[in-house]
């Protein structure tokens, strides 16, 4: 098997591409450190939504829909507030229909390189991002912390680690999810009534006209619960959803599965994550987002137990980590 990883680049941008077997894989690390694309070369699957080259400025614009974004923090927070520890920080309003401030600072901002190579078995890229008073979000969340990502590519499929590093010297949020972008269809001939998604979800949470947390659960429709059990399409109607996370035989994951040519894409992010986003965009067939967050939307604004709603964060010096995986079955 080739095993391979070297700097390229992708649609134009400075990329760093892994290669191992059918697999191949590609990061932007000046586009927020997006893992832009995972594909199975052999088979002709591309698994995940991919910008094409009349869609690079806009995606550079905004990059939440392709690939796999880094939220930190996750998501929406009513008026921009961010109340924590005794203090309210103040978040850009960037989200002008809903007056929330939308998904933090670190999927469009760039990060480094650490390292990328090969091995006998996989090839690896590490990338990283420092904050501290020299970056321009510590305006908004005066926080210091490092966060690093490493993707590893292998017959296995596509493995993420993710670690966070409290820098400073006093207690920082730890709030963070993954925009994760899947097409459906991924695979050549098939359509997007071929697929079926099955998620570990729980609970649906009810949503303000603001897309905010009410604090109460809405009964999930039999849809919903298909997607629960045995699956259902994704776009059987249009999705903007958040539900909680409850492990399945022990895994967290999202299974999408092509019943024509009988093969299913696994997307196990691990339990810390405790909440699900699943985004559909207005049930248009192509992709959607199931998105692992290791908090509820809005969570320091709601008054429920911090354990049930992920909100926590890390002392000075500690670290977080969580690995997720997408593969094929």
């Amino acid at each position: 098997m080739s095993i391979t990883a070297y700097e390229g680049l992708y649609e134009g941008e400075a990329a760093v591409w892994l290669k191992a077997g059918r697999y191949e894989a590609a990061i932007l690390p000046g586009i927020g450190g997006n893992l832009i694309c995972f594909r199975d070369t052999e088979n002709g699957y591309r698994f995940l939504h991919e910008p094409g080259a009349e869609e690079m400025e806009a995606f550079k614009a905004s990059p939440g829909i392709h690939g796999i974004p880094v939220l930190f923090p996750p998501n929406r927070y009513e008026d921009g507030e961010f109340p924590w520890n005794g203090q309210t920080y103040h978040l850009p309003v960037n989200e002008a229909k809903t007056g929330n401030h939308l998904h933090g600072f670190l999927h469009t901002a760039a990060w480094e390189v650490e390292e990328f190579g090969a091995g006998k078995n996989e090839s690896f890229v590490t990338v990283a991002i420092k904050v501290d008073e020299n970056h321009p979000s510590y305006k908004y969340l005066p926080f210091k912390y490092t966060i690093k990502l490493r993707y590893t590519l292998g017959e296995a499929g596509l493995s993420q680690q993710l670690l966070v590093h409290n820098d400073g010297q006093e207690l920082m949020p730890c709030l963070l999810a993954f925009h994760t972008a899947v097409n459906a269809p991924f695979a050549e001939g098939s359509t997007a009534q071929d697929y079926k998604v099955k998620l570990t979800l729980g609970e649906r949470w009810e949503l303000s006209d603001r897309m905010l947390p009410t604090g109460k659960f809405q009964e999930l429709t039999a849809e919903e619960k298909a997607m629960r059990d045995e699956g259902v399409n994704p776009f059987f109607a249009s999705m903007d959803n958040h539900y909680t996370a409850v492990a399945q035989n022990g895994r967290n994951r999202m299974e999408l599965t092509d019943t024509k040519a009988g093969v299913t894409l696994v997307y196990d992010v691990g339990t810390s994550y405790k909440q699900w986003m699943i985004w559909n965009n207005g049930a248009t067939e192509g992709f959607f987002c199931p998105e692992p967050q290791i908090n509820l939307v809005n969570a320091p604004k709601v008054d429920l137990p911090a354990d049930e709603i992920g909100l926590f964060g890390l002392e000075p010096g500690e670290y977080w980590e969580e690995s997720s995986r997408l593969y094929v079955k």
